[in-house]
């Protein structure tokens, strides 16, 4: 099962890619084609702070740079309230800028590690960049900032639905694995290794509490002979 799938999902991998990204493709879910990409937050906030100043969604539309239908349709869609927070986000994320300034400096064939210092950036954060959110669809990973913001909006969205309640096969291997049963090849199930009772052993004073409670309640005191 898991050999079809990683050759199912790999199949147009170029040769020579690494193996980490080929990694990254299998266990990502099929995404649809974006299409034209949503513009990015950056262009909602300005349009929904423009909106707050009183102008109409035609004004602001134009104002921000997209068409009159975009900006009516956001505005019928949330109703008149923006449907997100108008406070800019902090550094941890990228943003649509500085995806900009990686496609460039990618396409001048420069490495991760001078691209993360030109931008200020862990190289780390600019390898899983390139990785994940790279364009996919030519059969090679290229990395586009348009194509980069709309994958990077589609995974935050929330809120998402739980792999194990959308996989069966991946639900029943954990069910499987939690229910302390192994299978050999075969298909024969090894009965797990059996836990002890549970004793309460983050408590190694109970017992003595519970004597000393006994002894001073004189439950458990003989009765003096006279």
């Amino acid at each position: 099962m898991v050999t079809a799938d990683w050759s199912k999902k790999t199949s147009d991998v170029p040769e020579g890619a690494r193996r980490q990204w080929r990694a990254d493709r299998a266990l990502r879910p099929p995404m649809r084609s974006p299409g034209s990409p949503t513009p990015s937050r950056a262009v909602q906030r300005q349009f929904w702070r423009l909106i707050a100043t009183g102008i109409t969604s035609a004004e602001a539309a134009l104002n921000v740079g997209v068409s009159v239908p975009v900006g009516t349709r956001w505005f019928r869609h949330a109703g008149g309230m923006t449907p997100l927070t108008l406070v800019e986000p902090s550094g941890r994320y990228l943003s649509f800028e500085e995806r900009e300034e990686i496609a460039l400096l990618r396409a001048q064939k420069m490495g991760v590690r001078e691209i993360a210092r030109r931008i200020g950036r862990d190289p780390g954060t600019i390898s899983r960049e390139l990785r994940r959110n790279a364009a996919t669809r030519g059969g090679k990973p290229e990395y586009r900032a348009l194509v980069a913001q709309w994958k990077a909006q589609q995974g935050a969205k929330r809120p998402k639905v739980a792999r194990l309640a959308t996989n069966d096969r991946l639900h029943a291997y954990v069910h499987e694995r939690l229910s302390g049963h192994v299978r050999r090849p075969d298909g024969s199930v090894v009965a797990g290794p059996k836990p002890p009772p549970w004793k309460g052993l983050n408590k190694p004073h109970r017992q003595d509490r519970r004597w000393a409670t006994r002894v001073e309640s004189g439950a458990d005191l003989a009765p003096v002979e006279s």
